[in-house]
């Protein structure tokens, strides 16, 4: 939180001094100050670059509910060139700290806040789903339809199996598919999610299965990658063979 603080502090000042405020914005930057040499535009360029990279911090701030005074923050910076800062060195890192702290609670509560309403979202999805006709609900809470049935073995949690899949979110957004790589996927069926491996062990081989886990059986209040905290996922699995674990040599009778 540190550098997200010291970055976002120079931004209010790049952006007070600039003059980068929607009501002063009236023309366009570049018709107000001159670039006739290389030294002009490399310094001008600094100031742009790291505004523009910077204003995406502030507005992330807005959102958590912190706004800092641009005037006293270009205050501060016109007393800290000029050698005259009102405040000590003592009273500056106490006052940068407590910043840091209160963004990180900021960041903290935002989160909790955004789970929640995600968790109370995938309640609702899966609630609504299970009323649904052809969905079936295991004792763990998965839920399952059958896409194409199959009769035969099923793979075991030790097996490995090969598969080809689509994952996507409840709004349709595609995360993973063996589809788009071109070719199907395999694993031991107890080295993946436990909403895989309880899932994949009701099907047969041939069977097409889609599958809606829930987060506390996929990637929980965390995530994964482009995945979202406590997301429900949403499988379409097609089990193309399995291959059952070694069985246990035999024991050779005593003599």
């Amino acid at each position: 939180m540190k550098k997200y603080f010291a970055v976002s502090v120079l931004a209010a000042s790049i952006l007070a001094v600039t003059g980068c405020q929607e009501e002063k914005a009236e023309a366009p930057a570049a018709a107000q100050v001159a670039l006739e040499n290389v030294d002009q535009q490399q310094a001008y360029a600094i100031g742009a670059s790291v505004s523009r990279y910077i204003a995406t911090t502030l507005e992330q701030q807005k959102e958590l509910g912190l706004e800092l005074d641009n005037a006293l923050v270009l205050k501060g910076m016109q007393d800290g060139l000029s050698g005259e800062v009102a405040m000590s060195e003592e009273d500056i890192q106490a006052s940068l700290k407590a910043l840091d702290e209160k963004l990180a609670g900021l960041v903290e509560a935002k989160a909790a806040e955004d789970a929640a309403a995600a968790k109370a979202e995938s309640d609702k999805y899966l609630t609504d789903n299970a009323a649904r006709e052809g969905v079936t609900v295991t004792e763990s809470g998965l839920q399952f339809e059958v896409l194409t049935a199959a009769e035969g073995d099923k793979p075991s949690a030790a097996d490995t199996v090969t598969v080809h899949y689509k994952g996507t979110l409840t709004d349709g957004s595609t995360f993973d598919s063996s589809y788009d790589r071109g070719e199907p996927a395999t694993f031991p069926l107890n080295r993946v999610i436990p909403g895989w491996t309880e899932g994949v062990q009701l099907m047969s081989k041939g069977a097409k299965y889609k599958f809606f886990i829930p987060s506390e059986l996929g990637y929980g209040e965390n995530g994964a990658g482009s995945i979202p905290p406590n997301s429900i996922l949403v499988f379409e699995v097609e089990l193309i063979e399995i291959e059952k674990a070694d069985a246990p040599a035999a024991e050779t009778p005593a003599s």
